[in-house]
């Protein structure tokens, strides 16, 4: 189907792809996937592992701001990033960009950025292995959710718990969680690594602010045979894939409510 054409928005996308095999097969898999969409959509698509282009100028340029997998470290990259986004900047979050644990390499040292922004605060543990879950749309009416089932099978993923209930913050909506058919959740072999019940929100957005929260971003690798082969990918699956697709044009057309095709 022909789709409708508006001017394009720019799209920037940070990200550092260091260390865990995961995090590392997601990003490049994202830096795939999102030049596909950008010439489908009528966007443009720019990525950088250079966080010192998190600055006034540089993101003057863009329309949406992607954090593939961490978040900036240095004050000057966080003062930039939050003024941008007060600006009505937007941005779009994925799995580990809300990660932080005190003590680690990416400790709660952020307020504004964890407590206000995000909502979660820190990271309370996770599931093991990367395993799909189906998730429930909390508000169907929001244009990220509005062209999903009610329920649908993710993607292999680590899912997160976190520190903040959502459900108490006024300023979050939360727009999906974990459906209760599936758990348990998770394969261990730790037990704590096992879900059996519980409320886990997965994507959300902050009123107050142009973004969303993603969960997924976490690729299944073979770690135990040390051949850090990749066992599944994210962007595999087309239901998830619209949510995704969906929130990226919301962010980067504020002003429309839907963007539904048949031919995604």
């Amino acid at each position: 189907m022909a789709q409708t054409r508006t001017a394009p928005f720019k799209v920037i996308a940070f990200y550092t792809a260091k260390n865990d095999a995961a995090h590392i097969s997601f990003v490049h898999e994202a830096n795939r996937w999102f030049p596909k969409m950008a010439a489908k959509y009528n966007f443009i698509y720019d990525s950088t592992n250079n966080w010192n282009n998190l600055n006034a100028d540089f993101l003057a340029r863009y329309q949406v701001v992607l954090f593939l997998d961490t978040r900036p470290e240095e004050p000057v990259q966080r003062a930039a990033f939050e003024a941008y986004m007060k600006k009505g900047g937007a941005w779009l979050g994925f799995h580990f960009a809300g990660f932080a644990l005190t003590p680690s390499t990416y400790p709660q040292n952020w307020n504004w950025y964890h407590q206000q922004f995000l909502g979660s605060g820190s990271y309370g543990s996770n599931t093991w292995r990367p395993t799909s879950a189906i998730l429930r749309v909390e508000d169907p009416k929001h244009p990220a959710t509005l062209d999903l089932p009610k329920t649908f099978k993710s993607s292999p993923n680590e899912w997160y718990r976190w520190e903040n209930d959502l459900r108490q913050n006024p300023d979050i909506k939360i727009l999906l969680t974990i459906d209760s058919t599936s758990f348990p959740l998770g394969t261990g072999p730790k037990p704590h690594e096992i879900w059996h019940s519980g409320y886990y929100p997965v994507v959300w957005t902050n009123k107050n602010y142009r973004m969303l929260y993603v969960n997924m971003g976490h690729n299944d690798i073979d770690y135990e045979h040390t051949s850090n082969k990749e066992l599944s990918f994210q962007f595999l699956n087309e239901v998830q894939n619209k949510l995704i697709i969906d929130g990226l044009l919301w962010l980067g057309h504020p002003t429309k409510t839907s963007n539904k095709s048949k031919n995604r």
